[in-house]
């Protein structure tokens, strides 16, 4: 069975009530429904949320020695999280594919939500398509590994 690690920063399991003109109307769960259906039965989608940074670099970690595909929406962390970056770097000398998604267009945003410091190691980004974004980047993972 493959695994796909789809893993979600702070405040992204508010979504659903969480300015929903931003970050749509669909909960983390709704996302983990849907991804889940549309994958081959072979297919695990593991996704998970966590607001704490240490747990989110632990799941890089696992990610990385078990050799598992990430889906990564660093949230906040995206912006300013070194230490996040360096775990993700980490995937890409382990030739494991990372995809950073973003709900909401960053670009589109705040100045302060252009920069990302995970972009630099990520294989790819994929922004401002809802919930699709995830959809998109674990059908490009499906294709690449």
């Amino acid at each position: 069975m493959t695994t796909i690690l789809v893993l979600n920063g702070p405040n992204l399991g508010r979504l659903g009530t969480r300015e929903p003109e931003v970050y749509g109307s669909e909960s983390l769960a709704d996302i983990r429904d849907s991804l889940a259906g549309a994958v081959p039965g072979d297919v695990e989608i593991d996704l998970r949320q966590s607001d704490d940074e240490a747990e989110l670099i632990g799941w890089i970690h696992e990610a990385a020695d078990r050799k598992l595909p990430v889906v990564l929406n660093p949230a906040a962390f995206t912006h300013y999280s070194y230490a996040l970056r360096d775990a993700a770097a980490q995937l890409k000398q382990a030739g494991v594919p990372l995809v950073e998604v973003h709900l909401s267009n960053p670009h589109s945003r705040e100045t302060f939500r252009h920069t990302s410091v995970i972009s630099g190691v990520a294989t790819g980004v994929i922004a401002g398509f809802g919930s699709d974004s995830y959809r998109m980047a674990v059908d490009w993972v499906l294709r690449h590994t």
